[in-house]
């Protein structure tokens, strides 16, 4: 079976993101806000190139709250990023298998959906 996408990067979504991405570079080694024109890196938005080319992104949020391990009114709080060929196929196939369409932002070049449990994901079509 061919793969609808490949995966571009996890994002962990935090109060202070290139704080923590400098936390995980201590931890896995890499280049924080490497220049790559996937992204824009700003104080909502950074990135760690990691050695093994791999990428985590790391997404200001506001109001953040920490997760709470093993409590369910504090869940942990991240979404994929996969990158796609084409959009509106990749749009209409992850709706057939169970997706359901969060947020339209067709003119960004992405879009935003929820797994059959409730997990976002974002479809990049750039």
């Amino acid at each position: 079976m061919r793969p609808l996408g490949v995966l571009q990067c996890l994002v962990l979504h935090c109060p202070a993101p290139r704080r923590l991405a400098a936390f995980y570079q201590e931890l896995l080694g890499g280049e924080v806000n490497r220049p790559d024109r996937r992204w824009a890196v700003n104080a909502d938005w950074s990135t760690l190139h990691l050695p093994d080319g791999r990428v985590l992104c790391f997404q200001r949020q506001p109001g953040h709250r920490r997760p709470v391990w093993g409590d369910d009114r504090r869940p942990q709080l991240a979404h994929l990023d996969i990158h796609v060929a084409d959009l509106a196929a990749a749009h209409e196939r992850v709706l057939e298998l169970g997706a359901t369409l969060l947020d339209s932002a067709l003119g960004r070049g992405w879009q935003v959906y929820a797994d059959p449990a409730g997990h976002p994901f974002c479809l990049l079509g750039h």
